[in-house]
């Protein structure tokens, strides 16, 4: 997927009579109507709305049925080019929908949000300063499905206008593209003609005058031939007007002449204006979408009816739109790999449980376009990732989804970016709360980011549209027990994004910087002429100190320069901290705490009055690296929040700096991974290999080595150059996707423990190829505690036969029996370079035992074979011991804790393998294994008369005897 693409904001032009252009070319005005993030609407009740493929002929013989207005040949041909153009176009995925697979499908399935109809009275009510609670609908004013919008109202009057309004996230654009379709799909019989206008795309036209025949002839070249007969379609011709905040209308007659011809030449909101006077084209339907500060541009007296898009309100809805969302087949992005339909269905359950207890995200996913989060959220935590996608990289796509192209206020003569007004006010709030770390915010908390700075009048105006059309996309009331009255981000990362993006667009300056920086440019500007004038006059007059004095003002801006830097530092060393604290509340992850938040946590939860824990913000320094990589900066560019080059460089300077000094300790796994993941994040190889050369040891055992943890090691760690003295991956849940996943870092390798994490012999066909790999340099190989079986062990022994390095293999616990040992003792002799074999704890009997350890004391080089807990008898024991221990060459084999009358100088190995694997092994088994043990101990102690070696069996036996009691065994 390509993440990076620059998707600017296309007017309609007149693509439709031409032949179809390549997706690419169509995503930037599918991007405008078909943001996904604004919604998979659920309506109250569900219903589903299924695309179906080719049948625009069979909706064209239906719509034949009921035409008036286009009954000829002639007219008809046009009205079907035109529909299947208009089809194509709406059908378009937009890039950030790929990643849900190959044959993913917008239009497959939708639900419809709930639609509230309100009145004028409602919509002259002064709103709440903080307006984030969802008014539930009045009583008589039931929710509105879209085939009923344009029935008629209360009193029995037709409806010819109606206004959808909603905040950012609601789904509107996704609602009008919907109709859209259905209507070329013919499912909107009542309609014999639609043709919808883009108000962005109206508002790029400028006061040029041009008539509404040009403008529909100009961007649906079909419809040129049916022009004429369009004023006599009355309501069967539905115009759509989506995002009407961009044009600004004025309604006053001295201000827009009446015009009611289509062909006369007007400025381009004048024609809408005279569209919605009723004085163009009075019969036809209108149907307007706008966000709630634009809904008074149009006097009440023009409008039909208002509807409220409300989003899911409903969790059942919400539960509808992630069943159907995440249940979608070939979501592997053509990799060939694809979640499997029970994990899919496991992800559904879990959420939908979370979604019951009523928790935050419930409140969350009352916005369509967090539906939408919530599932790319689940896509990369638990599907294949693409290449090149980040955690980072989705939010900022998410954001450009929503407010790419938005304006806070079209009449204002700033033209100021609304998601650049959400980086300084939410930022701030956002930020305040990290630095402070709480989540919860107060109305005072939020009122004072929000009104910082505030002075003119038209900055309170601003912040009015703001507050109406953007504010509860970011914030949602808080649903917890004893929290009433707070507030809280929609989503947690939603705040530790925003507060990463307030410090690397450098909004975040104390009133020092605020002020050297206005003093150090005006001396700079002022101090190079002043000194130049008094050099000339020094040299004819006795003012030899003047220019000295000068020569120290040009000085200030050094000093601001080195100013700024310090801060910047600052900001690296706080961010750096963040990612290496001790006393983190998670054990875990960031991913696997990002998925906990999502799906839940199993368990009883934290009772309200319990003193509250500390909070963690472990996404913020991710997120300050994410954002400073190239991809992002210029997606943040196309929303107006540029990042510059030369801050970009400065600030990653600072950060590698700071985690050159502490990226040196040893981290433990959890935090390990959360350090790769931030290289991951930044998207910066080069940086990445200088912070991570002295990087030795890979110690990763007990992290859940999901497809996305896999993705992240692998290419962070994959591409370097110097070795790894060890990776230890014990208790990763690796399957063989993540082994394929991970070869490069096991190329890197010299120890390699892949112990506890259930790999079967399908996993061996990777391990020989690792080891056969010309570039492998493993020299130990653990993999005890694995089902390898004895097929397993054929395939390990192919891979050795040709491999020139491994000189310690362990195979302790896999299941080989008697097979598996009798294979690799037929096979030994291929691999010349292995000096110590474990294949202790395998159910082999004696024969098989025997048969290896003769082929070992024959081997070349191998000096060490470890048989113990195998199912052998005394006389085989007694046989293994007395061949393991002959004087002439070949290898030691250890059966038991005894050597003859002394105790083995491998017990405490031995003894050690049991204490670490006492809770994973057969109890029973283990303990039988034990009582042996301790009596041959007993046998040893007994047949010597030699205090020293008395006093040594008895302290192996009081560990034995340990160890009995914790299985709860008899220990005497």
């Amino acid at each position: 997927m390509r993440w990076g693409h620059h998707l600017p904001r296309a007017s309609w032009g007149s693509g439709f009579g031409r032949a179809l252009q390549p997706p690419d070319e169509r995503i930037p005005f599918l991007i405008h109507w078909s943001w996904p993030l604004q919604g998979e609407r659920p309506l109250g009740p569900p219903r589903a709305f299924i695309r179906h493929h080719g049948n625009l002929a069979d909706s064209a013989s239906r719509f034949g049925r009921h035409g008036r207005l286009f009954p000829s040949a002639s007219a008809t041909e046009p009205i079907q080019r035109y529909r299947w153009n208009l089809a194509e176009w709406f059908s378009r995925l937009p890039r950030e929908e790929r990643q849900f697979g190959p044959t993913f499908a917008l239009d497959t399935v939708h639900v419809d949000p709930v639609i509230r109809e309100s009145t004028p009275d409602e919509l002259l009510r002064p709103p709440a300063e903080l307006a984030l609670e969802h008014q539930p609908p009045q009583a008589g004013l039931p929710p509105l499905a879209l085939s009923q919008l344009f029935n008629p109202d209360a009193s029995g009057r037709r409806v010819q206008t109606v206004v959808l309004y909603g905040t950012v996230g609601t789904g509107k654009s996704t609602l009008v593209r919907k109709m859209v379709l259905d209507w070329c799909y013919g499912r909107l019989p009542a309609f014999e003609l639609l043709i919808p206008f883009s108000c962005e795309d109206l508002s790029s036209l400028g006061p040029a005058p041009v008539s509404l025949c040009q403008l529909v002839a100009q961007r649906y070249m079909p419809l040129k031939e049916v022009l004429p007969l369009m004023a006599a379609a009355g309501s069967h011709l539905l115009f759509v007007l989506h995002g009407l905040e961009r044009l600004n209308l004025d309604f006053r007659l001295a201000g827009t002449g009446l015009c009611s011809d289509p062909e006369q030449p007007e400025e381009p909101a004048a024609i809408i204006v005279n569209l919605l006077r009723k004085y163009m084209l009075p019969e036809a339907s209108i149907l307007v979408t706008t966000r709630p500060s634009a809904i008074g541009r149009i006097p009440s007296k023009y409008v039909g009816r208002y509807g409220e898009i409300c989003g899911f309100s409903d969790t059942n809805l919400q539960k509808l739109y992630f069943q159907l969302r995440l249940n979608q087949p070939d979501r592997g992005c053509g990799s060939g790999v694809s979640a499997a339909p029970a994990q899919r269905d496991n992800l559904v359950q879990m959420l939908s449980r979370n979604l019951e207890g009523h928790h935050q995200i419930a409140a969350a996913c009352f916005l369509p376009s967090y539906c939408w989060l919530v599932c790319a959220t689940l896509h990369f935590l638990h599907a294949p990732t693409p290449a090149g996608q980040t955690l980072t990289s989705i939010y900022t796509s998410f954001l450009r989804l929503n407010f790419s192209g938005e304006t806070l206020d079209s009449t204002d003569a700033s033209n100021l970016s609304l998601m650049a007004y959400a980086a300084r006010t939410m930022g701030k709030l956002a930020y305040e709360g990290v630095s402070s770390r709480k989540t919860y915010f107060s109305e005072e908390d939020v009122c004072g980011c929000l009104e910082a700075g505030i002075k003119t009048e038209e900055e309170f105006q601003l912040l009015h549209i703001f507050r109406r059309d953007a504010l509860r996309f970011f914030l949602a009331p808080c649903v917890e027990p004893g929290r009433a009255g707070t507030f809280v981000f929609t989503v947690p990362a939603m705040q530790e994004y925003l507060a990463a993006l307030y410090i690397v667009l450098g909004l975040r300056k104390t009133t020092l910087q605020k002020v050297g920086k206005e003093v150090a440019e005006l001396m700079g500007r002022v101090g190079e002429d002043v000194s130049l004038v008094l050099g000339i006059m020094a040299k004819l007059l006795p003012l030899r100190a003047l220019p000295l004095l000068f020569n120290l003002i040009k000085v200030v801006p050094r000093v601001f320069g080195r100013m700024v830097g310090k801060s910047r530092e600052a900001v690296a060393q706080a961010m750096v901290l963040e990612m290496f604290r001790e006393e983190d509340y998670y054990n875990d992850d960031v991913l696997d705490q990002m998925g906990a938040s999502i799906l839940g946590v199993e368990g009883p939860r934290r009772h309200p009055d319990e003193p509250p824990e500390d909070e963690v913000f472990e996404l913020f320094p991710i997120f300050m690296g994410g954002l400073l990589s190239a991809h992002n900066r210029a997606v943040l560019a196309q929303l107006g929040c540029p990042i510059k080059n030369l801050d970009a460089l400065e600030n990653a300077q600072a950060i590698k700096k700071k985690l050159g000094k502490l990226g040196r300790q040893v981290l433990p796994p959890s935090e390990l991974l959360d350090h790769l993941f931030f290289h991951y994040e930044f998207q910066n190889q080069r940086f990445s290999a200088e912070v991570l050369s002295s990087l030795r040891q890979l110690n990763l055992a007990g992290v859940r080595m999901t497809p996305v943890k896999c993705t992240v090691v692998a290419s962070v760690l994959g591409s370097g150059r110097h070795a790894l003295d060890e990776v230890n991956l014990a208790s990763c849940q690796l399957d063989p996707a993540g082994l394929r996943t991970l070869m490069p870092v096991f190329l890197r390798a010299r120890k390699l423990g892949l112990q506890l994490n259930s790999l079967g012999p399908e996993a061996c066909k990777d391990l020989r190829d690792l080891l056969l790999h010309d570039q492998c340099q493993i020299t130990t190989l653990r993999l005890s505690n694995n089902p390898l079986m004895a097929a397993g062990v054929a395939l390990l022994m192919e891979g050795l036969a040709g491999n020139t390095s491994v000189t310690h293999l362990s195979l302790l616990h896999t299941g080989l029996g008697d097979e598996g040992l009798e294979l690799l003792a037929a096979q030994l002799d291929r691999n010349r370079q292995l000096q110590e074999l474990n294949v202790a704890y395998n159910g082999a009997g004696d024969t098989a035992a025997l048969a290896l350890a003769r082929a070992a004391r024959e081997h070349p080089s191998l000096e060490l074979l470890h048989l113990y807990f195998n199912e052998l008898s005394s006389e085989g024991r007694q046989v293994l011991r007395d061949l393991g221990g002959a004087a002439e060459g070949g290898a030691r084999v250890v059966v038991s804790l005894t050597e003859g009358t002394a105790v083995s100088e491998y017990w405490s190995v031995i003894l050690s393998e049991v204490q670490r694997n006492l809770n994973s092994w057969d109890r029973a088994r283990v303990q039988r294994h034990l009582e042996l043990l301790l009596r041959d101990l007993e046998d040893s102690r007994g047949a010597t008369l030699n205090p020293w070696r008395k006093a040594q069996l008895l302290r192996v036996e009081g560990e034995v005897r340990g160890l009995l009691e914790q299985l709860g065994g008899s220990g005497s």
